[in-house]
């Protein structure tokens, strides 16, 4: 204390202490940010404290041209460098929830329109208050650290000048050992940062060149001048009904961690439907996207064009290309598109040609929702079979029906009922509040994992049911997944491939197929054929009657 009874950290001209404990640690948090950003992995699986134990060799060329740069040009260096990396640690941050959910990184170009989907999931999760408070919040926090990544580097610059000659020691000898680990292949020698700009650079400059590549692939269609009384005659007076299972990838038939497992389900599908007449020829499709993104598959499959991003998908459906649906209402069909899920206009539908759409708010459904599912697969078939199969004097019809129960997150999920007690909906109102919640499985991968099997059994249960219920010989089904599901299901590398399978009692249909070797019944061998998801629509076509007006383009 001082003669006039104030304290030394008081004194005039002496820091307080806390400004010096607080000048420390705003330090070391603004080293540990430039650490981050430099040397954390763009995905969560490899994160880890290891993944920090590691030299980047940016910073170490950073320090060094800070050292030699004069005042001006350091600090406009530095804040440019600083902007860059803020930039990619968001990117990285993007990326690890890709690959968490989509088995992919981030396309720059191209995924901008996944966000808002994503904003939608979140609405049925926590309310549209809550997405839209959790999408502010990845915005402020994508513009902070942006914000804050240039004004670390900033401030760890003033104490690398600041201590000139040990930053010069310090650098000089992280680069021996940086070299000599590098030499050898070890992993504290790190370079992702570099790595990652390199890697999106390359991808977006890829992206921007696609319009191109599709442009030359959306010129060849053999169909696209067949007149309508030469398409697909082989299945005239067949009512056809196209469904996808949300998430049914070959994980769901081939992976022994899948449980109850689906390869037996399909087994005895196969034995009951054998058993009412019905024949199944399976095989595998490689989709054209992975944990999502099934409005991709479904533009793959009906185009026959690869659609693996908004960009194409976009040119597709602003075109006039040949779909699946368009050929069959050409060809006298009355053509049905049902998507329960959807609730937001959806004028890029057109490119289906649907005479009828049924979608949330038309089809009749006045029971709960199931989390993400705004009704049970069971409920969808049955206001089809109700709306379509049984009107009086109708015309044959070709329907593409999304089967959304098994999307994630998988629960709550209903249970199959007696078709005549489906009616309105309703009665899958306490299915829905007595059924297990995402927080209750998703904090677990084997708890998801089963949740997942069992939502997939559900779906396809419902399907074989359908057929014993209503099938007769004019129904044929095709029956595929869009997409595998995310990679908390299937592990890493799992690849792209769903199983599909057409389903028909007249045996002059499964004969038209017969060339395509696929493996018998509902349950696909793992050496069943793989088709990319792009060739069905001609391979089917082909196969049920349609006469190519252009063969070579």
């Amino acid at each position: 204390m001082t003669t006039d009874g104030r304290f030394l950290s008081d004194a005039p001209g002496e820091p307080r202490a806390w400004r010096r404990v607080a000048a420390s640690v705003t330090t070391a948090l603004a080293g540990l940010l430039l650490l981050f950003a430099l040397v954390a992995p763009n995905q969560l699986n490899d994160l880890s404290v290891w993944a920090f134990v590691r030299i980047p060799i940016e910073g170490l060329l950073g320090v060094a041209i800070v050292l030699m740069l004069p005042p001006r040009p350091r600090q406009i260096a530095v804040m440019l460098a600083g902007t860059v990396l803020g930039v990619l640690t968001v990117l990285k941050i993007i990326d690890m929830g890709f690959f968490s959910t989509l088995n992919r990184p981030f396309d720059p170009v191209f995924d901008w329109s996944f966000f808002g989907p994503a904003i939608d999931f979140l609405s049925n999760s926590i309310g549209r208050t809550g997405a839209v408070a959790a999408g502010i919040g990845a915005a402020i926090l994508a513009l902070g650290l942006i914000m804050l990544v240039p004004l670390s580097a900033m401030r760890l610059t003033k104490l690398v000048v600041a201590h000139r000659m040990a930053a010069t020691r310090t650098i000089t000898v992280l680069t021996v050992i940086w070299v000599i680990s590098a030499a050898f292949s070890l992993p504290i020698a790190s370079k992702s940062a570099a790595s990652l700009a390199y890697a999106h650079a390359v991808q977006a400059n890829a992206s921007l060149k696609d319009s191109d590549a599709f442009a030359k692939e959306t010129a060849v269609d053999q169909f696209r001048d067949t007149p309508p009384d030469q398409l697909l005659t082989a299945l005239r007076g067949k009512d056809v009904v196209i469904s996808f299972v949300e998430s049914y990838g070959r994980v769901a038939v081939e992976d022994p961690v899948i449980s109850p497992p689906i390869d037996a389900l399909l087994d005895a599908g196969t034995s009951k439907l054998q058993a009412a007449g019905f024949g199944a020829k399976s095989a595998f499709l490689t989709s054209s996207t992975s944990g999502g993104g099934s409005w991709l598959a479904h533009a793959t499959l009906q185009s026959g064009l690869y659609v693996n991003n908004q960009k194409r998908y976009n040119t597709f459906t602003s075109g006039d290309r040949l779909t699946l649906s368009s050929a069959f209402r050409s060809a006298g069909w009355r053509t049905v598109g049902i998507v329960p899920q959807n609730d937001q206009p959806w004028p890029e539908g057109d490119i289906y040609n649907y005479s009828k759409y049924y979608e949330k708010h038309n089809v009749g459904y006045k029971g709960k929702n199931f989390f993400y599912a705004a009704m049970p697969d069971q409920y969808t078939l049955s206001a089809f079979q109700r709306n379509e199969r049984s009107a009086p004097d109708r015309q044959p019809v070709m329907a593409e029906i999304d089967l959304v129960s098994s999307h994630t997150p998988f629960v709550p999920l209903p249970q199959l009922i007696d078709w005549n007690a489906v009616g309105d909906g309703s009665v899958f109102g306490p299915m829905a509040d007595k059924g297990q919640k995402p927080e209750e499985v998703w904090n677990d991968a084997g708890k998801t994992r089963t949740a997942y099997g069992e939502s997939i059994q559900y779906s396809l249960s419902t399907l074989i049911s359908y057929v014993q219920t209503y099938g007769d010989d004019n129904l044929v089904l095709v029956v595929l997944g869009d997409h595998q599901p995310a990679p908390v299901v299937t592990g890493d590398g799992a690849g792209r491939d769903v199983p599909i399978t057409i389903i028909a009692k007249d045996p002059t249909v499964l004969d038209k197929i017969s060339g395509w070797r696929w493996h018998d019944g509902l349950n696909p061998g793992p050496q069943a054929p793989v088709w990319p998801m792009n060739s069905f629509r001609d391979q089917f076509m082909t196969a049920f009657g349609s006469q190519p007006a252009h063969p070579h383009r």
